[in-house]
């Protein structure tokens, strides 16, 4: 009897690998005063931007900083904005011990970044992946590629194109959410949430017939719905592009 009981114990769940989408802080200071301060701000310009989403905070800006980090401050603060801090990354190894003691898991240290592709200095809370919704699709491609998507994605839904480009069909509904490593075209309207360059391409665009978008990101710099788009393309085809650190949004002719 003990034998079967442990038998069945064994076959009430399975353990598999796991990847998450995040949030990236890329933590400046070491001033939780300062740090609590600015994110206020921050989010005080886009609300509603959080909705739970787990967040790693990155110490690799501050790693050599003789001052302590107040972990808990920080978590509280960003608990506070509707966030959930789950890790850490970059830090040296007081940081990371601190880190533990606050109940943050230590997460790996990010890729350096290519020679011929520089990542661009981050001056925004990089939203590397948005929000743990109902993922549609995630395509993993090695090189460049493109993900087609050819029905309709509604409220809750996500679809994150891994190294490649996304193309949808349909329309992205409010509350839908599309992310590209690359580019993103929606050949119907876009209602939901856009996020191009999703790992720091600044060359991303995204193209729309019908450009009525709840947020559009490219490289971690966003524009929400707070800012009504003018009546030239509020609607109509256009296209979202980065000039150095600021977004056009333009008409397609």
């Amino acid at each position: 009897m003990a034998l079967t009981t442990a038998a069945q114990a064994r076959t009430s769940f399975d353990l598999k690998s796991a990847s998450l989408p995040v949030v990236a802080v890329l933590l400046k200071t070491t001033d939780a005063a300062q740090f609590a301060a600015d994110l206020a701000e921050r989010v005080a310009d886009a609300p509603g931007f959080f909705d739970n989403d787990p967040v790693l905070i990155d110490l690799a800006p501050v790693r050599d900083a003789e001052a302590p980090i107040d972990f808990a401050a920080l978590v509280a603060e960003l608990r506070r904005h509707s966030t959930l801090p789950v890790a850490v990354r970059g830090g040296n190894a007081a940081q990371m011990e601190a880190a533990r003691a606050a109940g943050l898991a230590a997460a790996p240290d990010a890729p350096p970044a290519r020679a011929e592709a520089p990542a661009p200095e981050v001056r925004e809370v990089v939203r590397e992946v948005v929000r743990e919704v109902e993922v549609v699709r995630e395509v993993p491609v090695a090189g460049p590629g493109t993900v087609v998507v050819d029905k309709p994605l509604r409220s809750g839904q996500q679809v994150y194109a891994r190294g490649a480009d996304l193309v949808v069909m349909a329309v992205v509904s409010f509350g839908a959410e599309v992310i590209a490593d690359g580019n993103i075209h929606v050949y119907a309207p876009l209602r939901g949430r856009a996020i191009a360059g999703a790992r720091g391409n600044t060359e991303a665009r995204i193209f729309s017939t019908c450009l009525e978008p709840q947020l559009v990101s490219i490289a971690g710099i966003y524009r929400t719905t707070e800012t009504e788009l003018p009546d030239n393309v509020r609607g109509k085809p256009a296209q979202v592009r980065l000039e150095g650190e600021k977004l056009l949004i333009e008409p397609l002719a």
